[in-house]
């Protein structure tokens, strides 16, 4: 999914000098060419591509290598700086003081999360809703770092993206796409099954879908995986979304066709 997304928001961004991939990654793509970072220069690009403008050098240098003095940190910065430019690319802006991700260098993950944040906001664009393959690792980058400051960005793109889906699978019912909706919100559920708002998301999807066999049964695996896990009930104003579904509410039902009136025999035979 996160490739797909990508691509059709790298379409509405002009000037793009190059894309740095944090899911599955890290790697950049220059145009179809896929080129890989020196295993050096990879925590430094990482930390750099995740930064919302410049950042200090000698405070990139001791947080990517906080172990030894700062001496050796700046000395091990300078080498992955100059391992990246061997490659030829314009990644990083570097000066005595700063380093910054080059103008037009796009960033996966950022591009992301504005996605996921104009979806919070409910501020949509026509591209914003396009049906899109959503898979549970989608929502994880950067599984082998575990530096604080990865640990920490991780954990905020990932409430994001979690976020994003439930106000996607919002919409979706509100506009009576609930097929998507359900797939959406069945990856939110899947990242996190004890997450209330996410499993609230997918019952109402089956509601509006008057699937009410399908809303039951989402509420009582998630009753007992709550029971299981945390040994509490589902909030009241979750089950009040099943109260009366127990069994299937009363179908609309079509109007009979009228009875024939019986023949007054007398009449028949009258005609005679």
């Amino acid at each position: 999914m996160v490739s797909a997304l990508v691509e059709s928001l790298t379409r509405a961004e002009n000037g793009c000098n190059g894309m740095v991939h944090l899911f599955g990654g890290p790697f950049v793509t220059l145009a179809d060419r896929r080129v890989e970072i020196p295993e050096g220069s990879k925590r430094l690009l990482v930390f750099v591509a995740l930064q919302p403008g410049r950042v200090e050098r000698r405070y990139a240098a001791v947080s990517l290598w906080p172990m030894g003095n700062e001496l050796r940190a700046c000395g091990n910065l300078r080498s992955a700086l100059w391992r990246l430019r061997q490659l030829g690319l314009n990644l990083i802006d570097a000066d005595k003081t700063f380093v910054r991700l080059s103008s037009g260098v796009l960033v996966d993950v950022q591009l992301v999360c504005s996605w996921a944040q104009r979806l919070i906001r409910n501020e949509l664009q026509p591209c914003d809703l396009a049906p899109l393959p959503w898979r549970l690792d989608d929502l994880d980058f950067l599984p082998d770092c575990y530096d604080d400051w990865a640990l920490m960005e991780r954990e905020r793109v990932r409430q994001r993206l979690l976020h994003a889906l439930e106000a996607l699978s919002r919409t979706l019912i509100d506009r009576g796409r609930c097929a998507e909706a359900v797939d959406v919100a069945l990856t939110a559920v899947s990242a996190d099954p004890l997450r209330e708002t996410a499993q609230r998301l997918l019952i109402e999807a089956h509601v509006a879908e008057r699937n009410w066999r399908e809303a039951c049964r989402a509420l009582d695996l998630y009753r007992k995986t709550l029971r299981e896990a945390l040994g509490v009930e589902p909030g009241r104003d979750l089950l009040a979304l099943i109260e009366g579904l127990t069994s299937p509410p009363a179908v609309d039902r079509v109007a009979p066709f009228p009875t024939a009136r019986p023949v007054d025999s007398t009449m028949t035979s009258s005609r005679r």
